[in-house]
C-alpha cells in the first residue's frame, strides 16, 4: 500500500465528515443528539454495522 493511498483516504473521510455539518447543521445536531441517547450496545451495533460496510466496500473496491 502506497502512502499516497492512505493519505488519500483520510483526506476523503475528512471532506466527508465535514460535509455533514457544512450542508445542515441543525440535522447534524439532531442525529448527534439522536446517538447520545443510545445505550452502549446499541451504539456498539451501529459502530460494528459501520465497519463491516466499510470493510465489505473496500473489498469491492480493491
Amino acid at each position: 500500500m502506497a502512502w499516497a493511498d492512505l493519505f488519500a483516504g483520510v483526506a476523503f473521510y475528512l471532506i466527508l465528515e465535514g460535509l455533514f455539518p457544512f450542508i445542515s447543521p441543525k440535522g447534524w445536531r439532531r442525529g448527534l443528539a439522536a446517538f447520545a441517547g443510545l445505550n452502549d450496545n446499541q451504539l456498539r451495533s451501529f459502530g460494528l454495522a459501520f465497519v463491516l460496510a466499510g470493510l465489505v466496500l473496500l473489498f469491492v473496491v480493491r
